[in-house]
């Protein structure tokens, strides 16, 4: 399978986003991507304020934009994440959805770990914004490889890679990860969550300086189960585009078992 990473520079102009996203998943598509990935908050970005108004059903503008856009070039699409106004009206999300090539909406995961944190130039208290998801997701291309979402955050906390691992070939996650820590951790993180779970990870992030005073890392990264880098972005906005090959994949699967020989701890530490 082809797939492709897309890597933006996002603004709080959803417009000229959607616009600049759209120029490239059809780049991809025209280069033989099946499966492309935009980064978190890839439609709006922008601080608390700006978020705010930003939120939207699931039916709003931005998951209609992205069924449009993969019916239209026949891809399955991980559109990213967008502010998601709740249900029941009571609050918000950071959700991200699976959409595939005959525009149905696949998933929709809500991203579980919230970002709180005081690290220089990336000061942030999510959850003041959001709500936490509380359900792990894997999804189906429409060529039947499974895939498990996530979201930026996340990929610090492997126990929900490993549940995703035991059902999914390939792991995703959508980022606007911090400049500030995308050098010393992100393709360390990246590397080991594929070689530990013997799965394709793909990590999509925003890059650059935003029109607000926020700076994420880019980098964004294809890695295989051996844990080697199969593409990696510059740090301009762009693509990536890897072939995935799965045969690879059984056979690290089969020569180094780590799924199948873990084993339970009888309690836990305390």
């Amino acid at each position: 399978m082809r797939v492709a990473l897309i890597q933006m520079n996002a603004s709080g102009d959803r417009r000229s986003n959607l616009a600049n996203a759209g120029r490239m998943v059809r780049e991809a598509a025209d280069r033989g991507a099946r499966l492309v990935a935009l980064p978190e908050f890839f439609g709006v970005y922008g601080p608390p304020d700006v978020m705010r108004q930003a939120r939207e059903p699931l039916d709003g503008p931005t998951v209609s934009w992205a069924r449009e856009l993969a019916a239209e070039l026949g891809i399955d699409l991980i559109s990213g994440s967008f502010v998601e106004r709740r249900p029941d009206g009571q609050g918000l999300y950071n959700t991200s959805v699976h959409v595939d090539p005959r525009g149905d909406l696949r998933a929709v995961y809500r991203k579980i770990h919230l970002f709180d944190a005081t690290i220089p130039g990336a000061e942030t208290r999510e959850s003041a914004l959001f709500d936490h998801g509380d359900q792990a997701v894997v999804t189906t291309a429409q060529d039947g490889t499974t895939v498990g979402l996530s979201v930026c955050y996340d990929i610090r906390f492997p126990e929900l890679y490993r549940a995703l691992a035991g059902h999914a070939r390939i792991l995703v996650k959508v980022a606007a990860f911090p400049e500030s820590t995308t050098r010393d951790h992100w393709p360390t993180l990246l590397r080991a969550r594929a070689i530990e779970n013997q799965a394709f990870m793909l990590g999509c992030s925003q890059v650059g300086a935003h029109d607000w005073g926020r700076s994420s890392g880019g980098r964004s990264m294809i890695c295989d189960p051996w844990g080697l880098v199969l593409a990696q972005a510059n740090d301009t906005v762009g693509l990536v585009v890897a072939d995935l090959d799965f045969d690879h994949q059984d056979w690290a699967r089969q020569a180094l078992p780590n799924l199948a020989s873990r084993r339970p701890f009888a309690a836990p530490v305390d």
